[in-house]
């Protein structure tokens, strides 16, 4: 039988990630001078986008047809290809580069920090037989430690000079540990049914649990906006050396 805290934990870390995106774009937009104008259209966009996306996954949850993986392709799938394709389009787009660029490196790397409570709800729902105990950390997934990790590198950033190649192999062990839990949800599926019928991943095809979805995009958005942001301060720091070099030189 679930838990409350299984039960209001899901739901409850997904409206903060909504929130979170639009607390950040506001965030973002402001510390980049954005005219006020633009910058609330572009607030009322973010909020009212992942109100609806939020919306539409609990819907698709609600009506049922992602139990149906007796159907070709099964929806659960195409849910999964759909949400993740919306969030690298998002992420790469101008609204993940305004988020990149104008929010602190701090926050970008400390976001993902959402995981570790993440992970401690999940498991739960292991120990109440709700979700496959292969999905915890007592089975493949040990995605707990992006969360413990993001939150000590998030603390450290504003206070010190951090190099550069540890932040990368943060957001590269993250993406990996992220990967592998995707997959260990996906070959757990009645599609795959690679660990046995006692272990099916089926508790996210009903809500609340659906919106287990919306943590996975969070985090695969939150590593692509770290990535965009070392490439970006890694570009500046190439031309501010050449330029410098090339003042240099003119001097001599």
């Amino acid at each position: 039988m679930e838990s409350s805290l299984v039960r209001w934990g899901i739901p409850a870390i997904a409206l903060l990630l909504a929130a979170a995106f639009a607390v950040g774009v506001a965030r973002a937009e402001s510390a980049l001078g954005t005219e006020a104008r633009v910058r609330a259209r572009r607030i009322l966009f973010a909020s009212a986008g992942v109100a609806l996306y939020l919306a539409a996954i609990a819907a698709v949850g609600l009506s049922g047809v992602l139990t149906r993986f007796d159907l070709r392709p099964p929806p659960f799938m195409l849910l999964v290809v759909v949400t993740l394709g919306l969030t690298l389009a998002v992420a790469l787009s101008s609204v993940g580069r305004r988020l990149a660029t104008g929010l602190p490196l701090a926050a970008l790397v400390g976001f993902q920090a959402f995981r570790l409570p993440l992970e401690l709800v999940m498991h739960r729902a292991a120990n109440d037989g709700l979700m496959p105990s292969v999905m915890s950390w007592g089975g493949g997934n040990f995605d707990v430690v992006s969360g413990i990790t993001a939150l000590l590198l998030g603390a450290a950033l504003p206070f010190g000079s951090v190099p550069r190649g540890v932040i990368f192999a943060w957001n590269l062990l993250g993406s990996v540990l992220l990967l592998v839990i995707a997959a260990i949800a996906i070959a757990a599926s009645p599609i795959f049914r690679a660990f046995g019928d006692d272990q099916l991943n089926v508790w996210v095809t009903r809500f609340p649990y659906t919106w287990m979805i919306v943590m996975v995009a969070a985090a695969l958005f939150g590593h692509v906006l770290v990535a965009r942001r070392l490439r970006t301060d890694a570009r500046a720091g190439s031309q501010s050396s050449l330029k410098a070099s090339q003042t240099s030189g003119d001097g001599a």
